[in-house]
């Protein structure tokens, strides 16, 4: 009589173990009853028991256990004592814990064992349940049997709080076949026939072994060259081996790399993880190459050795090892899986490498057309981590990280050359980060006139008239050369495109647009968008200029009626004279300090309509520039020096100052 606290063993089992563990358990236990029988014909047969309402769609209902039958040698004295021992030492030759069919009871309320035996006095009947209570065995009966041969019969049932997963005959003996593939594909010891059907009509049994071997099979074990690899753990190397196989039909499946510990499946984990490559399934064509008659498949690798049956945790469901390499913990499944994985690969590498290829093309076009300011770093960097099919943010994000990682290296270097004590390195070793800062800034550079050239062609677009043959919105052109009401106390120094207008607006400390400078209804034009003014300065020095931008709709010229009230170049002078009044401070309190010297620039821009011209001529008295874009004047008594340009000419104008750059840093 054993004296175990079943039920708190059973709830402490939580280690990699799912719904399936029974069910292979079970199989396994199954073919080593067999082989110590040492039958030549053995056999194992599974019964699926349902419970509960037929699906509407599979007509299957849920399923609520198994009942598993081998023709081996059944329940002696010495394996039901060792039945009854909590981790029996009796199957630690095949790699056996003692401890699985515990697992039964954490997934099924009732586990039913008839067993038929042979002794000195003939063949027995032996039959049990395990108990939940203090006791491994329960109602145990013996008595003599008529039967001519021995075997087993273990029922497990009455599924508990987990819902078994699958219902279809083929989805299940397809997860048994994964799981104890080693068995099936063992050349030293042959695996026994092991079959599937349905508890209720034994008519539709599968074979399992039938996915194997055959012409028509739905897994094939594929030729590697190579297929051991050594690690070191603590100065010692360690072998391992490693077998491919195909997978055909297989719907959501992925390729997987499979550890294994005594046959049996531990752990299976996407090979994508470490060759995103394998991320999509394979395709082989039809004898005579016909496509039509091609067949899908995965990858699955499954990783044998000594090192994996040493670290086996007791449920079979992890290894005691890390995930991830340490200095302390010797070798990690991560290393094991990742040459398992490049082992895989040469199973299948042309496919792997032309899936590589189209990666790399796919990068190159991002780089090439969305990103050339990455060129030089692109070539630097390694992108085999990266998605099959990666997007521009995934690409973007990667290129990111690198970028980062180099400039927190150079930054590192540059303090250890600071520091250094040693003149005769000194040289040389800023040789180097000079060039290695200089890459950087290149790509920086090459990034900021590539967006640039974004900007000019969105600015380009919001003069031209829309489909309804109107102008865009009056926000378009204002905002992308600065967002309306915001000044530089609310945006980042580069957050315009001032530069549009004049190079030497970018290095300006105060910059306000369409917000008044004395109080929340001061004196700032109310009509349209391209009536709203733009106010610029340098520094708070009275020597310092200020510049003021009116825009006018393109198309638009009723300013110059006689009668209107929103003449620009009246609007720029009553402006400079409030602000030369000391009227204005900046939103934060601080005076705008301008004196009799102090310079102003004024800037009307708007469409040089016939109408225009003669305003500005017979008018204003301004003078015409030699391109026939624009036309300037001086006021004297306001030190004040004012432009009227065209939309075209500001375009232009901008086009031109950066063509050079992006002529020469490739950008079309």
């Amino acid at each position: 009589m054993s004296n175990v606290n079943v039920k708190r063993l059973v709830d402490n089992i939580r280690s990699g173990t799912n719904v399936y563990t029974p069910l292979v358990e079970l199989v396994v236990n199954a073919i080593h009853a067999i082989d110590e029988k040492g039958a030549v014909n053995g056999l194992v047969q599974i019964e699926v028991l349902r419970n509960g309402q037929a699906d509407i769609i599979d007509r299957l209902e849920d399923v609520d256990g198994f009942v598993v039958k081998d023709n081996g040698i059944g329940f002696t004295k010495v394996n039901r004592d060792s039945f009854d021992t909590l981790y029996t030492e009796q199957k630690i030759a095949d790699g056996g814990k003692g401890f699985g069919r515990f697992t039964c009871l954490k997934y099924f309320d009732r586990v039913k064992v008839s067993s038929t035996f042979q002794d000195g006095r003939g063949f027995q009947d032996r039959s049990f349940r395990m108990g939940l209570d203090k006791d491994i065995i329960v109602d145990e009966k013996v008595a003599d049997s008529n039967a001519t041969d021995t075997g087993s019969v273990i029922e497990v049932s009455h599924i508990r709080s987990v819902k078994f997963p699958d219902k279809r005959l083929e989805t299940i003996s397809r997860v048994v076949v994964e799981r104890l593939l080693p068995y099936f594909v063992d050349k030293d010891r042959a695996c026994p026939s092991v079959v599937i059907r349905e508890a209720k009509d034994a008519s539709g049994t599968l074979s399992l072994n039938d996915y194997l071997g055959k012409d028509s099979s739905q897994i094939v074990e594929m030729k590697v060259e190579n297929g051991t690899f050594l690690l070191k753990a603590n100065e010692e190397e360690r072998a391992f081996q490693v077998r491919v196989f195909k997978f055909y039909s297989p719907r959501s499946a992925k390729s997987k790399v499979s550890l294994v510990a005594h046959r049996r499946e531990v752990t299976d984990n996407p090979l994508q993880s470490h060759i995103p490559e394998f991320g999509e399934e394979f395709y082989e064509p039809g004898p005579g190459g016909d496509l039509s008659k091609g067949r899908n498949f995965v990858i699955k690798a499954y990783v044998f050795g000594d090192y994996l049956n040493d670290n086996v945790s007791l449920e079979r469901g992890e290894f005691r090892f890390q995930t991830d390499a340490d200095l302390l913990s010797g070798i990690s499944q991560n290393a094991i899986e990742q040459k398992a994985a490049e082992i895989a690969q040469s199973a299948v590498g042309s496919e792997i490498a032309e899936r590589k290829s189209r990666k790399e093309a796919r990068i190159a076009e991002y780089v090439s057309s969305d990103a050339p300011w990455h060129r030089t770093l692109a070539n630097e960097v390694d992108f085999s981590a990266l998605p099959m099919r990666p997007s521009n943010q995934d690409i973007e994000l990667h290129l990111q990280k690198k970028k980062y990682e180099k400039e927190v290296i150079t930054r590192t270097q540059v303090a250890a050359v600071l520091k250094s004590d040693n003149p005769g390195e000194l040289s040389e070793k800023i040789t180097q980060l000079m060039e290695s800062i200089s890459e950087t800034s290149k790509n920086d550079l090459i990034h900021y006139v590539s967006m640039r050239k974004c900007v000019l062609d969105l600015f380009s677009r919001s003069l031209e008239i829309d489909a309804d043959g109107k102008h865009k919105s009056e926000g378009d052109v204002h905002d992308i050369i600065m967002r309306r009401k915001k000044d530089s106390e609310d945006l980042d120094y580069d957050a315009h495109n001032l530069w549009i207008l004049d190079e030497r607006l970018n290095f300006s400390s105060y910059v306000s647009s369409d917000k008044p400078l004395n109080k929340s209804n001061g004196d700032r034009t109310d009509i349209t968008v391209y009536n709203r003014r733009v106010a610029f300065r340098g520094e708070n020095e009275s020597s310092n200029p200020i510049t003021i931008f009116e825009f006018k709709k393109p198309q638009r010229d009723n300013f110059a009626d006689p009668s209107s009230k929103e003449d620009p170049v009246q609007q720029i002078v009553r402006y400079v004279n409030q602000i030369r009044e000391g009227k204005f401070k900046t939103p934060t309190g601080r005076d705008i300090l301008v004196n009799d010297t102090t310079p102003f620039y004024g800037y009307v821009v708007c469409d040089l309509t016939a109408k225009v011209r003669k305003w500005l001529h017979s008018e204003k008295e301004f003078t015409p520039m030699p391109d026939g874009l624009g036309w300037f004047r001086w006021f004297g008594n306001n030190n004040l020096y004012m432009e009227v340009i065209s939309w075209t000419k500001l375009l232009r104008d901008a086009e031109m100052r950066n063509k050079i750059f992006f002529s020469k840093l490739g950008i079309s």
